[in-house]
């Protein structure tokens, strides 16, 4: 017998996730009475948050009813900043957007020139869903810094000065609920395992502007003790010619200035390229040009050394790459594949996937939803609910 919680929210999350869609499969997953879950649904049903839909299979007897998670009962909103642009997505609470609008900024500007424009999306979105704030439930917001996650303030954020422990939430106050800020990796490796969500041990590898990783295990985001987990962009990494490359940060041979956009676009301008932006050199690599396509595996093998070590280290199911030079596909990945697996032991990558993310656009958008709606519709938030 199971021996699953059988709280309200957790009968929720079951719902919500697809792991069960009846009374009766309920009560098999967690083990508890008919009459404690179904008193639980009825609360569930009346407080807007669960439905009920159709009958399900008879297995002899009366079919079930079928009960279905109330994705309309409010919205969020997803933000999802970068170094040079900002989207804000309206989801309900599937994470299905409902109107996303986006807009280049400067995350240099600071946050009250980049916040004051997110709030303008934001109403935008709003209008364009044909809601109004009343309908926010939660907020969710991705930055691509470091951030302590309890409190919503960037760190020290290397690429976003002038952040440094702003109170991220105070921009949303209008909404009048609550607000989750995290790393945009984070918030990404949240979008690709999906509402389903996964019990897998997985590596989400954003190789943009920065490099970062989000880290999951048993399916959760796992953030370390203070929030900085992942953060592979500055780790150190020798160069086979023995070159010195300073980084933001203000270290040497950190793998984002060896191997991120900037040393991407700054590689190619020394090897004579005609280009003049990270985009271009992608864009080259992709219709075939050889220094380019050279550039690309190159960094793909440095990338791919940093991530052997912690395949050996974490040994996870798969490794997913997103963000912006990881749209250059397949000579990317041909790098990072022969350094992990040419690095990695043979038993942690036996079974080892390495992919590209099939919606890196949207991977932002969807996580800061789910965040927003995991946190909106946790145990100790579901229970007051249920007490209004």
């Amino acid at each position: 017998m199971a021996s699953t919680s059988a709280s309200a929210g957790a009968l929720l999350h079951h719902v919500r996730t697809g792991r069960a869609r009846s009374r009766a499969e309920l009560v098999a997953l967690t083990g508890a009475s008919r009459n404690t879950v179904s008193a639980r649904v009825d609360e569930l049903i009346a407080a807007g948050l669960l439905q009920e839909g159709g009958r399900g299979g008879s297995t002899g007897g009366r079919p079930p009813t079928l009960l279905q998670f109330n994705s309309g009962a409010g919205c969020v909103l997803a933000v999802d900043l970068g170094v040079t642009s900002a989207d804000v997505a309206v989801t309900d609470l599937s994470a299905q957007i409902l109107a996303t609008v986006g807009h280049p900024i400067d995350i240099a500007d600071g946050p009250d020139v980049v916040l004051a424009e997110v709030d303008r999306l934001a109403q935008k979105a709003l209008a364009e869903a044909g809601l109004t704030p009343a309908d926010v439930c939660a907020v969710g917001v991705g930055v691509p810094g470091p951030v302590e996650f309890s409190t919503g303030r960037p760190s020290h954020p290397p690429i976003m000065p002038g952040w440094h422990d702003h109170p991220i939430p105070s921009a949303f106050g209008r909404y009048g609920c609550p607000v989750f800020v995290d790393n945009d990796v984070n918030v990404m490796a949240l979008g690709e395992m999906g509402v389903g969500g996964s019990a897998q041990d997985v590596l989400v590898v954003k190789v943009g502007t920065g490099i970062g990783c989000g880290v999951i295990v048993d399916g959760e985001v796992y953030r370390g003790a203070q929030g900085s987990a992942g953060d592979i962009g500055h780790i150190h990494v020798p160069t086979p010619d023995g070159r010195t490359v300073l980084c933001r940060c203000g270290n040497e041979n950190c793998l984002e200035a060896l191997a991120g956009g900037g040393a991407l676009l700054r590689d190619a301008l020394e090897a004579g390229l005609p280009v003049s932006s990270t985009r271009q050199v992608i864009e080259l690599a992709a219709q075939g040009d050889g220094p380019a396509l050279e550039l690309v595996r190159r960094a793909g093998r440095m990338i791919g050394t940093v991530l052997a070590a912690l395949v050996n280290f974490f040994n996870p199911h798969r490794i997913v790459m997103t963000g912006g030079v990881a749209q250059a596909g397949a000579p990317l990945l041909a790098g990072i594949r022969e350094a992990v697996y040419g690095r990695s032991m043979p038993l942690a990558a036996r079974a080892l996937e390495i992919t590209v993310s099939d919606a890196p656009d949207l991977s932002g958008r969807v996580g800061a939803a789910l965040m927003a709606i995991q946190g909106y519709l946790d145990e100790d938030s579901v229970h007051q609910a249920l007490a209004r």
